[in-house]
């Protein structure tokens, strides 16, 4: 059967903005390293999540009304820049103290925050918004049915929770943990750099409208 749509450019594209390093893999990293794996991994779960909110909002044509409007998105960008800025303190603060590591009741406690943490992370992104309106213009056609938009939408969303959560099970291994433990302030301080120039490059990003 043919189809109307360029299924391999669509996802060639969606797999680089989604491996390539940025908050959403930072912010998984530094939560597999410090929680686990399971609290990473509820993280990475939160952050596809925001993804196929994102997807599915420009399958339907919103993120094109959305890019067209200029408070929502300079909305978007000041929460996302605030939240990112939030991430780089809470590293900061964690190098400067020196805590202990976490216990793993700790761990399991926090994975319904992760999660949360994970879709507020995609959520507030208006680059995400812009990425996907862009991407389904790239790859899509008028003539483009119903069942193969669902096929695009389920593709990216598997694609992404392939992405996420490899990066979850590669920082929570025994290595990664340990080597964190070793280094953790200066893991942490990397972060906290890394979070902070995110939130600022969004910040002062000049996005189209």
């Amino acid at each position: 059967m043919s189809l109307s749509i360029d299924l391999p450019l669509i996802l060639s594209a969606a797999f680089v903005a989604s491996a390539s390093p940025g908050p959403a893999t930072l912010a998984i990293a530094d939560t597999a390293m410090q929680a686990g794996r399971r609290t990473g991994l509820a993280l990475a779960l939160g952050v596809v999540t925001g993804s196929l909110t994102w997807s599915v909002a420009a399958a339907l044509g919103l993120a094109a009304v959305m890019a067209s409007s200029v408070w929502m998105l300079e909305l978007l960008r000041y929460c996302g820049g605030a939240y990112l800025l939030y991430l780089a303190w809470r590293s900061a603060r964690s190098a400067i103290r020196g805590s202990a590591a976490r216990t793993p009741h700790v761990a399991e406690a926090s994975a319904a925050r992760a999660y949360a943490r994970g879709l507020a992370l995609h959520l507030t992104n208006p680059k995400a918004i812009l990425f996907f309106g862009s991407l389904y213009t790239l790859g899509l056609s008028p003539r483009t049915t119903p069942a193969e938009l669902i096929l695009v939408i389920a593709a990216i969303g598997l694609q992404s929770t392939l992405i996420f959560t490899s990066y979850a099970w590669l920082f929570s291994n025994g290595r990664m943990a340990l080597g964190y433990q070793r280094l953790r302030r200066w893991f942490e301080s990397a972060f906290a750099l890394l979070f902070a120039g995110a939130g600022l490059r969004v910040l002062t990003a000049r996005l189209p409208t």
